[in-house]
C-alpha cells in the first residue's frame, strides 16, 4: 500500500504545489488525469523517489520513503518499482534485448526477458536496434524493461503520449494486462483511456499550485 500525506513540492522561492492526501491499494490500477503542467509528473517522481518532496510523507508498506536517503530511495526503486517514461529512455543504437540486459548493472535478474517480450508481442524484435522500431514498439520495449524485474509497483508517466490514440490504447491495454496483480499508477492527459483503469484521479482536484510570497 502507498499512502501520501501532506505532500508539498516547492520548485523555487516563488512557486510550490501541494497535493491532497491519497492512498493506493495493492494490486489496483489508477490513472491520474490532468493537463500538462498540473503536477502529475512531479507527483510520480516523488512516489518513485527520483525527487524529494519539500515536506510531507510518502509511506510505502509502512516505510516513510520521504525520510530515506537518496541511496536508500534508489535501492528501493531498483528492487520494487518499474518506471515507464514518456520518452522511453532507451539507447537507440543498442538492440532491444541489450536495452533490457543493461539492468544487470543494477543487479536485476533479466532472465525473464524472452517471456516478457513475448507477452508484449515483440519477441521477434529482440535483436533489432531500437532506432529501427516504430513508436509503439519502442513503448513496448520500455514497458518490458519495467516489467522484467517483476516489480511490486509500476509507475507510468504519459506512456502513450507520443503515440496516436489507437496505437496508444492498444499499448495501454497491454500494459494493464501485463501489470495485473501489481499496483499500477499511470498519468495521462487523454481522458479517452480512463475507462481502462480501476480508479480515475483528477489532478485538477488533487494538486494545488500556488505562488509563495517572498516572506514565506
Amino acid at each position: 500500500m502507498i499512502e501520501v500525506f501532506g505532500l508539498v513540492k516547492r520548485y523555487d522561492e516563488y512557486t510550490s504545489i501541494s497535493y491532497e492526501d491519497l492512498r493506493f491499494e495493492d494490486g489496483q490500477s489508477y490513472v491520474m488525469l490532468g493537463a500538462s503542467g498540473c503536477g502529475k509528473s512531479t507527483y510520480l517522481n516523488m512516489l518513485a523517489g527520483v525527487i524529494s518532496p519539500t515536506s510531507g510523507r510518502v509511506v510505502i508498506d509502512g516505510r516513510d520513503m520521504a525520510k530515506a536517503t537518496q541511496k536508500e530511495k534508489d535501492a528501493f526503486r531498483v528492487a520494487h518499482i518499474g518506471y515507464i517514461f514518456q520518452d522511453f529512455k532507451l539507447l537507440e543504437d543498442m538492440t532491444v534485448q541489450d536495452n533490457i540486459g543493461i539492468l544487470r548493472l543494477e543487479g536485476v535478474d533479466v532472465s525473464r526477458t524472452p517471456e516478457v517480450l513475448s507477452d508484449l508481442g515483440i519477441l521477434s524484435k529482440r535483436t533489432r536496434r531500437v532506432r529501427k522500431l516504430s513508436g509503439g514498439e519502442k513503448q513496448r520495449v520500455a514497458i518490458a524493461r519495467a516489467l522484467v524485474k517483476q516489480p511490486d509497483i509500476i509507475l507510468a508517466d504519459e506512456p502513450t503520449g507520443n503515440l496516436n490514440y489507437l496505437i496508444g490504447r492498444s499499448v495501454m491495454e497491454e500494459l494493464i494486462r501485463a501489470s495485473r496483480g501489481r499496483t499500477l499508477i499511470c498519468v495521462t492527459h487523454d481522458d479517452r483511456l480512463c475507462d481502462l483503469f480501476g480508479r480515475v484521479i483528477d489532478m485538477n482536484l488533487i494538486a494545488h499550485p500556488r505562488e509563495v510570497s517572498d516572506h514565506a
